[in-house]
């Protein structure tokens, strides 16, 4: 027999008293808490005090034994939670008593101090410590198991599709038609995942009902672990969080949601999958309450008003949620937004940011998440990236991503604080320099800009002079120093006295000795000479080392400073070495990193030597206050492990060389250009350039375009691609 279709127990409070005092030894007066199922009622005289449970006839003993279990079980892995544990009678923790029905159970457990309250009557605060106490709960639990837990138990919201049944006894049609809508959203959308979700033995019923708060709203009793059950673990918080909005209006009900998640979500953050579901199984709990209510109400109208407690405030949520629409509760409640149409989204990007950030291809890519070397549209559309170099590892690594989150959940704060992250970094990118070079002192910023940025003050300040030398097409970054010697974002006519150009497809001895005279022509010294090493920008080449040495030389002869930028070309992209500089066989003095370093995340730096540090530091004080954050720094330390891990410096070579030279067939092809991963193909022309790389857009392959015509195919994927994606890349570039 069911326990919600038996009759509940009904001695007296003057039959309680009379148990209380020959089987458990207190005396005093009985107080009846209520209860669903059951009698529960509080006996206590003076300092004596017990809580005293007679079952229901149809409850099982296995499942009694469960309650007394997990109970036990949390105490012993979480002492802090004040659950009410159960005290043995005659040295069982169940025993029998006779009733005008039958034999009941009985039991006994320690009486906890505080009161009921009701959900609008707790604050902001206790509302994020409850969730954060129902969250400590779950987490006690994970590692039980009883047998009995495998229960069917209407409550369990796993049950929800069976409240169909039920339903009729709603007599209001209106009403009843909203249960129905909860329940078909429940069929549609929370049962497919329901098996994805995570579950464990859980409390089933942390309604306000069964805890005790103090004058502060804080929990300090947990009681009745009469719906124990295995069930999911994002259900069982949603009976919690659905009590916690009962008699809360307006937008005081998200508003207060979102508070009691926040606590939950700092002991158990919650899955994609779960925040889909929240917002459906509140709705359930809430349907069930009213449904159940309804049924026992038929059948046991004289404890109809324990039963219809909460129908009011309940039918009030469900019919403001029906109002709203499933779709708009969820996003409230913390749900990912179904993503709108490309063609809204930009516009919507148009209004709010402007036309100057570009987009890329003629219609725009749209994305909402990535894995490996693969971008996923809204639609599930796969397109393969062969374009991005900054999720270098590829995109969402697992040990990148974990790594941001574990921090996250730890600590985030400036770098005026010691922090292992920081400074186990800047010992990794030391150690990863080559010997010899005496590059030993890095300051972390946060993009390859600043560190561009900070690599010419540092350069300007050492040298005392202002003359730059670049790339004919190079691009260094945004700020205003960094753009000056980014010619591919120069405005038509631009052209800055103290930047001099060199043609990286010429002689570059000679290139830097003209740059430098024309540099005095202006009456400039040279401050210092940049170098993207894969000339990513002017078409993508490697001089050899030869020009690269000699390129030093010059720049060194001329006073300045050579500063390689690693920020497109680095972290093991040539396949040949981690750096390009370490391939070519030169010492720079300054060496900048930045979009690959944190795998999307960011993070950049500059590493030089101690005494061009220290001659800059004696004029100049340098902060940054999210350079090298402990949140970055964990990211960039998962990079590099995962490039030592996975070997990705050798595959990238393996690769890289696989690819170029399948390229080197193709018909229409001037030139086939490689260094590693950083792939340039030049065409004759531009503009079938640009109708190879929009006709492999619409193939959903994503390559860019490059150099001073914008005739060179830029292909520069994440380093996760294998042979297996050159040969999709590939098939479809041939079909066109």
């Amino acid at each position: 027999m069911s326990v919600l279709s038996s009759p509940p127990p009904r001695f007296s409070a003057a039959e309680v008293e009379q148990i209380a005092a020959e089987r458990l030894g207190v005396t005093g007066g009985a107080r009846d808490l209520g209860s669903e199922r059951d009698q529960t009622f509080l006996v206590e005289d003076g300092g004596a005090a017990a809580i005293v449970k007679i079952s229901n006839l149809g409850e099982d003993p296995a499942v009694l034994d469960l309650e007394a279990a997990a109970i036990l079980h949390i105490a012993r892995v979480d002492p802090s939670l004040p659950v009410a544990r159960p005290v043995a009678i005659d040295g069982e923790l169940r025993a029998t008593v006779e009733g005008p029905d039958g034999t009941h159970f009985l039991r006994r457990f320690e009486r906890l101090q505080g009161r009921n309250a009701r959900g609008h009557e707790l604050d902001d605060a206790a509302l994020a410590a409850y969730g954060e106490t129902h969250a400590r709960l779950n987490r006690a639990l994970r590692s039980f198991f009883h047998p009995a837990a495998g229960r069917d138990l209407l409550w369990d919201l796993r049950q929800t599709p069976q409240l169909r049944s039920y339903a009729p006894a709603i007599e209001d049609a209106t009403r009843r038609a909203i249960v129905e809508r909860v329940l078909d959203r429940f069929d549609a959308h929370v049962a497919p995942r329901w098996e994805r979700l995570r579950a464990h033995v859980v409390h089933g019923d942390l309604n306000l009902d069964n805890v005790l708060v103090d004058e502060r709203g804080l929990v300090t009793g947990i009681v009745d672990f009469g719906d124990v059950v295995w069930s999911a673990e994002v259900a069982d918080f949603a009976v919690g969080l659905a009590s916690l909005l009962r008699g809360r209006s307006g937008d005081d009900v998200f508003r207060s949601a979102r508070l009691v998640i926040d606590g939950f979500t700092r002991h158990s953050p919650l899955e994609d999958d779960e925040r889909a579901v929240l917002a459906d199984l509140v709705a359930a709990r809430l349907a069930a309450i009213v449904t159940i209510s309804a049924w026992r109400s038929e059948r046991y109208p004289e404890n109809t008003e324990y039963i219809q407690a909460h129908d009011a405030d309940s039918w009030a949520l469900l019919e403001r949620f029906d109002a709203l629409g499933a779709e708009a509760v969820a996003r409230e409640l913390g749900a990912l937004q179904e993503p709108a149409g490309w063609e809204a989204l930009r516009e919507r990007r148009f209004r709010s940011l402007g036309r100057a950030l570009s987009l890329t291809y003629e219609t725009p890519v749209h994305v909402v998440r990535s894995e490996g070397v693969w971008l996923y549209g809204p639609d599930g559309e796969r397109y393969l990236d062969a374009y991005n170099n900054v999720p270098v590892v590829g995109h969402s690594h697992p040990r990148v991503t974990e790594a941001v989150v574990r921090q996250t959940r730890l600590l985030n704060t400036h770098s005026r604080y010691l922090s292992e992250p920081l400074v186990e970094l800047a010992e990794r990118l030391t150690e990863a320099m080559p010997a010899g070079s005496g590059l030993d002192t890095v300051l972390l910023v946060n993009s390859g800009s600043e560190a561009n940025d900070l690599a010419w003050r540092i350069a300007t300040t050492v040298t005392e002079n202002g003359g730059a030398i670049c790339t004919r097409f190079a691009y260094h970054g945004v700020s205003t120093a960094i753009a000056a010697v980014s010619p591919e974002e120069w405005p038509p006519g631009y052209a800055p006295a103290h930047v001099a150009r060199v043609d990286p497809f010429g002689d570059l001895d000679a290139e830097l000795v003209r740059a430098v005279t024309e540099l005095g022509g202006h009456e400039l010294r040279l401050a210092a000479t940049y170098i993207d090493g894969g000339f990513t920008s002017d078409g993508i080449l490697q001089p050899g080392d030869e020009a690269m040495a000699a390129m030093v030389a010059r720049t060194h002869e001329a006073g300045g400073l050579y500063i390689a930028d690693e920020v497109q070309i680095g972290y093991g992209r040539t396949g040949e070495a981690l750096w390009s500089f370490e391939r070519d066989g030169i010492t720079p003095d300054l060496v900048t990193l930045g979009k690959p370093m944190g795998n999307g995340y960011p993070v950049a730096a500059v590493i030089t030597r101690r005494e061009i540090a220290e001659q800059f530091w004696a004029t100049n004080h340098f902060f940054s206050t999210f350079g090298g954050n402990p949140v970055a720094a964990s990211a960039a330390l998962a990079v590099l492990d995962v490039i030592r891990d996975e070997r990705v410096v050798e595959r990238v070579g393996r690769v890289g060389t696989y690819l170029a030279g399948a390229l080197s067939e193709l018909g229409e092809i001037a030139a086939v250009r490689a260094s590693g991963l950083m792939i340039g193909v030049e065409l004759r022309s531009t503009e079938r350039a640009a109708q190879l790389v929009e006709g492999l857009r619409k193939r959903r392959v994503l390559i860019g375009r490059t150099g001073l015509h914008e005739n060179v195919l830029k292909i520069r994927p994440p380093l996760a691609f294998t042979e297996e994606h050159c040969d999709l890349l590939l098939g479809h570039l041939r079909a066109l």
